[in-house]
């Protein structure tokens, strides 16, 4: 099996013309699509890698546009796609400082651009926070439970109020191989050594490979040495992409150099096959 990388902030290739990046994610799983990315970008960039775009299901990492603004075009009344979720995801989301230092005036909405009623009208939706099986081997891992750090990230909205957003409907994608988990993320708040262990929790399998946001664009080197020091011989692929990072892509070329790949649109990256 393969996991394809449909949507990300960089593009990898020039072959098939056309393909987009976009600050954002998503990937197709065998016959799954994990997240929709934030435009029509997805869809396009499926049709031109060829590997189909009539997902039976669609799992959403979390509420974020960047994430989940695609979603329309693959919303189908005819088809009728089962859409799975964390029931926090239609809570709306806010940003107020962006990442180039500004202060906003007022705090721009980031959240889920649809309303239940819109989705429904082209997809089924299952709200679960526990796992989920959505396909054979292929596991919607639900709420992480968070022993570890993990990422609060901008304002959400509850009771009326604007509050820190430690993005609870933060969910990830296991997929069992008769060589480990592979382990497909969106962006990761709830904190990579939290998601991994939850995956083996879930799969009763070691996790072997790591694909997608990380989100360790917001720790430090320290934090990020430490991270490399526990996956250090654990991995056979970290490939992480969107909102890694730089600083922890340097990091762990240089800690996990058999283990690290450089992926984007355009990627498939292979699996062995499922268990």
């Amino acid at each position: 099996m393969k996991v394809t990388v449909l949507a990300d902030n960089t593009v990898v290739t020039g072959i098939p013309k056309g393909l987009r990046g976009e600050w954002g994610f998503a990937a197709g799983i065998d016959d799954v699509l994990f997240d929709t990315g934030q435009s029509t970008a997805v869809l396009d960039n499926a049709r031109l890698l060829g590997i189909g775009t009539d997902f039976d299901d669609i799992v959403l990492s979390h509420a974020h546009y960047d994430h989940t603004k695609g979603l329309e075009a693959f919303l189908d009344p005819h088809e009728n796609p089962t859409v799975y979720c964390h029931p926090d995801i239609w809570s709306d989301r806010f940003i107020r400082e962006p990442a180039d230092g500004r202060i906003l005036d007022e705090p721009i909405h980031i959240g889920f651009p649809y309303s239940r009623a819109e989705v429904e009208t082209g997809a089924e939706i299952v709200e679960h926070r526990d796992p989920v099986e959505v396909s054979d081997s292929v596991f919607a891992l639900g709420e992480i439970p968070r022993p570890h750090a993990d990422t609060t990230v901008h304002l959400r909205e509850e009771d009326g109020e604007l509050v820190e957003d430690s993005v609870p409907d933060d969910q990830s994608v296991a997929v069992k191989t008769i060589d480990g988990t592979a382990l497909v993320l969106g962006c990761c708040h709830a904190g990579l050594r939290n998601t991994i262990e939850h995956a083996e929790t879930v799969t009763d399998q070691e996790v072997r490979y790591v694909i997608g946001g990380t989100h360790l664009v917001a720790r430090d080197a320290d934090e990020i040495h430490e991270l490399a020091d526990w996956l250090d011989g654990k991995l056979e692929v970290f490939a992480g992409t969107h909102c890694t990072g730089f600083q922890a892509e340097k990091i762990f070329s240089e800690r996990l150099p058999d283990a690290f790949c450089s992926v984007g649109v355009g990627s498939s990256i292979e699996l062995p096959p499922k268990s």
